[in-house]
């Protein structure tokens, strides 16, 4: 029956099947990419900010936290609180720019992974809208209004 009706915009079904189809016409491009980036990159790099003094000195106070709260295993608690500090700092500018948007991506969901099984492993509501997000840009790239795009343009003309 649906079938049959789907032509008509004056029957229930019609007027359903066209809004779908306007629906699935909006690109990735225009309304997941640039948000998801921004999203994820302004969520990490909040976060690298209230592990460092000025641009490159840790806080006495992330020390503390790698140390007694976090307990990364493996990893020294003074090398994992500079690679957090140099993770959220660097990969979400990269994000904003959206250049070497899946590799960024890519570490800031390895670090998600991280965070959510050793150390705030309750949260995994917060963690997984993160990696959503993080996973759009990794299988889906950055969008048409990134840095990525336009080299990937230049390099597919030569």
């Amino acid at each position: 029956i649906i079938a049959n009706q789907s032509k008509s915009p004056f029957t229930l079904a019609g007027a359903y099947l066209a809004v779908i189809e306007r629906l699935e016409r909006v690109s990735y491009d225009t309304l997941f990419a640039t948000p998801a980036r921004l999203f994820i990159a302004v969520t990490f790099f909040l976060s690298g900010r209230t592990k460092v003094e000025g641009l490159l000195t840790l806080k006495p106070s992330t020390y503390y936290l790698f140390q007694y709260e976090y307990r990364i295993p493996v990893i020294p608690p003074d090398i994992a609180a500079h690679m957090a500090a140099f993770n959220e700092t660097l990969f979400p500018v990269l994000l904003v720019l959206g250049l070497a948007s899946r590799l960024s991506a890519f570490v800031l969901l390895g670090m998600t992974t991280v965070i959510e099984v050793f150390v705030y492993p309750g949260a995994w509501e917060t963690h997984l809208g993160w990696a959503t997000a993080l996973a759009f840009i990794v299988f889906r790239g950055p969008g048409a209004l990134s840095l990525d795009h336009l080299i990937r343009r230049k390099f597919a003309r030569t």
